[in-house]
């Protein structure tokens, strides 16, 4: 092969690497290192004259070489994206060795890349000194004999005639390797294809190692730092891409919206630290109910608030895992529970057409749950379907959002959306509530608590805690005139 065939060659396998990564920043749902693999595999393939080319990762703690993708003509059994295809490191030892020096003291250099063939004498793995036998020298025994390693008798199993490896290096140690193989009467690798290989092989290097700085960047992009869950960006893809296929074919779309009693209180009495410790720790209750769902995501959307997300699960084993999260919730050391709000498309909540919609009857239920300081979550469409009073206080915050904000400080305003007269909790003529309710989004005072009561006026609660009246004097009261209301959009 001529060199500007194989200058050019290398040039395509580093754009086709490059158009990889560009495809799946474009499209998220692709794995990026699959399809990253698969362009590197089929330019290698294609460079080497090759008949069949595969790219494997050295998995270290578990001693196996794991097969990512196969391209070209493939065996019996074999697939181009292979879910289980692995195999003992012990068997390729050539792998496992110490890589020899690229470049010898004399200036004369050595491939790392080495030949074997299906009748055995092709020329043998570097050894300690990073030299393979002299081209020609016998590396195994007579074809029909027992094969002296496992990839010549990988060759003779699958009807291949030769093939050349090339282990891809990151950051000084083998990573995996690259594998192309050509089929029975084809000219046989000779120590120039080993080098070229060599050089394929650490152009795929460079492009890996890009993927991963990439893909590191994405992890960052689409997870919350405090808690390690996914965060909202995370959550809207994911919610997006669920829709569609409740859209397509019915699939139940569940999202689980909580929100930490307490917080405030924690932050003003222990510190900061203390509050981001109860948001782990509660991060982790989330994520343990949420295991035990299907394809569940786990996230914090901002500050205490979190969610739970699910595409496939029963709408009444998404409540009966929201319920776990309550009662497990309320046993973190420093909180007061949580207030659970619930909406899936298995409930009878009408017609969901965007994302916005379920997370707004989620937040309304979760709203309606931290009122009643409820032990238990509220779900959206069980008092009536429709004319449940959680799908209309939704409804009703959807129709508004256009309308002008509700008096600052108004903790009847939901979202966009401002209480009528004759609504629960709505205020009376003369502009008094009948009773006093926080706000859904708004962290609870230091006597908020599910299902709890302030104690009587001027006497402690069995905490030794001051008054509900003393406690608000002292830090504050967060209902007075002023507050920020948060934004009706999603």
């Amino acid at each position: 092969m001529g060199e500007d065939i194989r200058l050019r060659a290398v040039v395509e396998l580093a754009q086709a690497m490059a158009g990889a990564q560009r495809f799946c920043e474009a499209h998220p749902r692709h794995p990026a290192h699959r399809e990253v693999a698969h362009a590197a595999a089929v330019r290698a393939c294609a460079a080497m004259d090759g008949a069949f080319a595969s790219l494997s990762a050295w998995d270290r703690a578990r001693g196996r070489l794991d097969v990512l993708v196969n391209v070209g003509k493939l065996a019996p059994g074999e697939a181009e994206f292979p879910e289980h295809e692995s195999y003992p490191v012990h068997d390729f030892p050539e792998i496992t060795g110490p890589l020899p020096e690229r470049w010898a003291a004399d200036g004369d250099d050595e491939p790392l890349a080495w030949i074997e063939t299906a009748d055995g004498a092709g020329a043998a793995a570097p050894g300690p000194d990073g030299l393979g036998s002299e081209a020609g020298a016998p590396a195994g025994d007579a074809a029909g004999d027992a094969p002296r390693n496992a990839r010549v008798a990988a060759l003779r199993h699958r009807g291949r005639g030769c093939c050349v490896v090339a282990p891809i290096v990151l950051r000084g140690r083998a990573w995996g390797e690259l594998y192309v193989a050509r089929a029975p009467g084809e000219p046989v690798f000779d120590r120039s294809d080993a080098h070229f290989a060599t050089i394929l092989a650490e152009i795929i290097a460079a492009g890996i190692a890009q993927n991963e700085q990439l893909e590191e960047v994405r992890r960052l992009a689409f997870t919350d730092q405090l808690t390690g869950l996914a965060n909202r960006r995370a959550i809207e893809g994911e919610l997006d891409d669920g829709l569609e296929r409740y859209r397509e074919d019915g699939t139940v779309v569940s999202l689980v919206v909580c929100d930490v009693n307490g917080l405030k209180r924690v932050n003003d009495e222990y510190g900061h630290a203390a509050g981001d410790r109860l948001l782990e720790r509660f991060g982790m209750v989330l994520s343990l109910a949420g295991a035990k769902l299907p394809g569940a995501l786990a996230a914090r959307l901002g500050g205490d608030e979190f969610c739970l997300l699910t595409v496939g699960p029963p709408a009444d084993q998404v409540v009966r895992a929201a319920e776990e999260v309550c009662r497990m919730a309320l046993g973190l050391r420093g909180g007061d529970g949580v207030s659970c709000g619930v909406a899936s498309t298995g409930h009878p909540i009408g017609l969901v057409r965007s994302a916005a919609r379920l997370l707004r009857l989620a937040d309304a239920a979760q709203y309606r749950a931290k009122a009643a300081r409820a032990l238990r979550p509220v779900v959206a469409g069980l008092e009536g379907g429709t004319e449940d009073p959680v799908v209309r206080l939704a409804d009703a915050s959807e129709a508004e959002e256009a309308a002008p904000s509700a008096p600052v400080g108004d903790r009847r305003h939901f979202r966009g959306h401002v209480a009528k007269p004759d609504e629960a909790g709505a205020p009376d003529p003369n502009g008094q509530y009948a009773h006093d309710e926080p706000d859904a989004h708004d962290e609870p005072d230091a006597h908020d608590g599910p299902d709890v009561q302030d104690p009587p006026k001027g006497h402690p609660d069995p905490e030794g805690r001051p008054p509900a009246d003393e406690h608000r004097h002292a830090h504050g009261d967060p209902e007075r005139p002023g507050r920020r209301v948060r934004s009706p959009g999603l």
